[in-house]
């Protein structure tokens, strides 16, 4: 869950990998933000935020696009980075990850929810152990390696921090955005890895379009420790032999739908001059939320406004202080979010998953923003709080969608 660039090299099984690694492309790495090296905020990094610190380091190293790794939690970033920004990314690699962590009625890999809050507690009480690394016990043979293991995780974060990082792993799902990743993709995994099951890795590459398996011996989480030399050479040729990253105009955005309730009644008390006035003071307040938030307007329908965000919190936080804003013009309006994959054309944005936001948003009531549960399960950390709203078949789409109310940002 945490890193430290430094130390990565002071153990030498470690080091030659990363060398070997630099020996065939540009090397870049970084500590996720508030562990490692990276500054500490005042809270956990959401998903979100961690593609938009993926960006900011590849600008700062004057990478306009690179094969993207992702290894154990740090796999869903990777996903979610190469469905939002496939003209960045020339191609995706993961090692050692899942869809989600903490298993569901329909995803039988990772811990129990129960099983999940015991291992929290234990880790705010005893700190991190090394069971994915040495599901057994540590042998005798390992035990300098495994010294050096615990000072890596102590210099990677604190308790707190380690614990806030496994509240925010087991909120996490990004099942419905991996069939939106339209880059070339190699999913790798040991076949006892003690974290990450090789089933649900197998399912992680399967949801995947075009993605590549490949499987290896051994029963730990680690990419370096059993046959480094096999994992590097298939890295390799996949890295310096992958055809070109497919070119497509299809990227995964945040929709949002704003939509004016009453507006009829509300033209006709002020009178065509007087509504001409208010609407343009309301595309105005609500443009300027959509910039502010870092989104584009796509379309301004009637009264209404549609808007695209590279990140889903951002769309939720926008449409949230839009209606705020609307509601001070003495406006009401509703507001239907959903994160799916979009044709670009320009500026604009078309595709069903447009559709699935402006019909989550036709549900809303007045001053009210209601999500996907994709979008729900994206924003995983962010503080952001939902309530349920049940199952609702949507027009023009096939399977009912859960829908969430915002009820805090």
């Amino acid at each position: 869950m945490a890193t430290q660039l430094d130390l990565e090299c002071d153990w030498p099984p470690r080091a030659r990998f990363l060398e070997s690694l630099g020996a065939f492309c540009r090397l870049i790495r970084f500590d996720k933000r508030g562990t490692g090296l990276s500054d500490r905020p005042d809270h956990i990094a959401t998903l979100e935020e961690r593609i938009d610190d993926i960006r900011a380091v590849m600008d700062a190293a004057g990478s306009k696009s690179a094969a993207i790794l992702g290894a154990s939690e740090g796999s869903s970033m990777a996903c979610l980075f190469a469905a939002t920004h496939p003209d960045r990314t020339r191609a995706l690699l993961i090692w050692g990850g899942q869809a989600r962590w903490v298993r569901t009625d329909d995803y039988p890999w990772g811990s129990t929810p129960e099983e999940d809050e015991r291992g929290i507690a234990e880790l705010s009480e005893h700190g991190i152990t090394l069971e994915y690394e040495f599901p057994d016990g540590v042998p005798d043979d390992q035990a300098a390696y495994a010294e050096y293991l615990m000072r890596w995780h102590r210099a990677g974060a604190s308790p707190a921090a380690l614990v806030a990082l496994a509240r925010m792993n087991a909120q996490i799902d990004i099942r419905d955005i991996l069939p939106d990743i339209r880059v070339p993709t190699l999913v790798m995994n040991r076949t006892g890895d003690p974290v990450a099951h090789i089933d649900a890795a197998r399912n992680l590459a399967a949801h995947i379009p075009g993605a590549r398996f490949q499987e290896f011996p051994g029963d730990t989480h680690s990419i370096s420790n059993i046959e480094p030399e096999k994992v590097l050479a298939t890295i390799e040729e996949f890295i310096t032999g992958a055809p070109s990253r497919l070119r497509t105009t299809r990227v995964l955005a945040s929709i949002l739908v704003l939509d004016m309730v009453g507006s009829t009644k509300r033209a006709s008390e002020l009178g065509d001059s007087g509504w001409k006035d208010l609407l343009s003071r309301h595309r105005a307040a609500t443009d300027a939320e959509v910039a502010y938030f870092g989104g584009a307007v796509v379309d301004h329908a009637g009264d209404g406004v549609l808007a695209t965000f590279d990140g889903p919190a951002r769309a939720v936080r926008c449409g949230r202080a839009a209606v705020d804003k609307a509601h001070e013009l003495g406006l009401q309006l509703r507001a239907g979010i959903h994160t799916g994959e979009v044709e670009r054309d320009g500026v604009a944005a078309t595709g069903i998953a447009v559709h699935i936001a402006a019909r989550i948003g036709a549900l809303a009531a007045a001053d009210e923003v209601l999500v996907t549960s994709t979008v729900r399960d994206l924003v995983a950390g962010s503080g952001i709080e939902f309530e349920d709203r049940g199952r609702h078949l949507l027009k023009g789409v096939s399977e009912a969608r859960r829908v969430y109310r915002v009820s805090a940002v």
